[in-house]
């Protein structure tokens, strides 16, 4: 590198338009979804890092020796990127009906409901009442 240059250490991301942009419509495939391709094989320049549970890693090796079995050998990476093609596919066709739209909406109005289950049961909240009879006895 020559003297004075400095490499910046900036990703270079896509912009809004390109990541907010409607995929384009193609064939159908039977299952009602497109026909959307994981990358496969080849070099792959961008990285995401996804944290797994143990159960899931375990389901995702099992996933793989089911598939070895049925005489497709496939490694792990390829494995989740099929599944994230199908998963988009199915958005982009069914949209709000979608498996991972349904999926996702779900969880969170689980979370969201447990979330507050255990916000009016929070010590804090005991706290408040406690404090409210406090000021009250002192009166």
């Amino acid at each position: 590198m020559a003297a004075g240059r400095r490499r910046s250490r900036r990703v270079s991301l896509p912009g809004v338009a390109e990541l907010l942009r409607p995929a384009a419509p193609g064939p159908v495939d039977p299952d009602g979804g497109d026909q959307r391709r994981a990358s496969g094989r080849e070099k792959h320049t961008q990285k995401i890092t996804v944290y797994l549970s143990a159960e899931e890693l375990l389901d995702l090796e099992r996933a793989r020796l089911a598939l070895l079995r049925y005489g497709a050998a496939a490694d792990r990476g390829r494995i989740v990127r099929e599944a994230i093609a199908v998963l988009l596919a199915d958005l982009d066709a069914r949209g709000q009906d979608s498996l991972l739209a349904r999926r996702i909406v779900s969880t969170n109005r689980a979370e969201a409901e447990s979330a507050s289950a255990s916000a009016s049961d929070t010590p804090g909240s005991l706290r408040q009442d406690q404090a409210s009879e406090t000021s009250e006895s002192a009166v």
